[in-house]
């Protein structure tokens, strides 16, 4: 019987710099969209998976994100604030909460429209052939997004891009975590992970069939809010 329920990582430990005078005094994650914050949008996701246990990692205004958290005695934290560690970095430090199993991660500063996204990822979990899954969207017109495509996508398996034409990461994927105890860098990017999973054949993309936002910047802020604002009524 497959795997339906997984452990969560959601990063939130970033600095937010694109976002400029937003984040001086307010870490990303807590910006609110639609008048939500996004780690509460990324929280409401998690619950409707049924993901558990949840972690979230922080560092740059961390106290912050910790106090906003207080009140969910459900979420565990791991706390970066010595040291940023970047994705892999930061991954392989929560593992003591999250355990040794497949993983879901999650990036809290997109927003999503559409069916649930981690949701989606469990349904198509392979562990006989997967080392990764991640949740991508075609580079073409893509809200958010700017820059070229991150993978190129042929039966499933993703190859890297070297231009626009391609696929985009969304921020969502489910990993085997066991390889990140082999890279001997302690701050370092989980590409370094699924570039070994891509040199196996292990490392897979699921289109993800909803819209989807990048809020990496003011401009991407004013695309997910009229993203998110209500249509018209018949």
């Amino acid at each position: 019987m497959r795997q339906r329920t997984f452990p969560l990582m959601l990063f939130a430990a970033g600095f937010g710099t694109r976002m400029g005078a937003l984040t001086q005094t307010r870490p990303k994650p807590l910006i609110p969209v639609a008048g939500r914050p996004l780690l509460d949008r990324a929280l409401d996701l998690a619950g409707e998976a049924g993901a558990a246990p949840v972690v979230v990692n922080v560092h740059y205004l961390g106290a912050q994100i910790m106090d906003h958290l207080a009140p969910r005695a459900e979420v565990r934290i791991s706390d970066e604030s010595a040291e940023i560690l970047e994705t892999g970095g930061g991954l392989r430090t929560a593992l003591p909460l999250l355990g040794q199993g497949p993983v879901m991660t999650l990036n809290p500063d997109v927003v999503w429209r559409g069916p649930n996204p981690l949701s989606l990822l469990a349904e198509a979990w392979e562990p006989e052939r997967m080392d990764a899954l991640l949740l991508v969207k075609d580079r073409a017109g893509l809200p958010g997004r700017r820059g070229n495509a991150d993978f190129t996508l042929a039966d499933g398996h993703i190859s890297r891009a070297t231009g626009e034409e391609g696929v985009v990461y969304l921020g969502a994927q489910i990993l085997r975590p066991g390889g990140l105890a082999d890279i001997p860098q302690r701050v370092f990017s989980l590409n370094l992970l699924w570039d070994r999973m891509i040199a196996a054949g292990r490392a897979f993309a699921l289109i993800y069939p909803g819209d989807w936002c990048d809020v990496g910047s003011p401009e991407g802020l004013a695309e997910a809010e009229t993203m998110l604002a209500p249509g018209p009524t018949a």
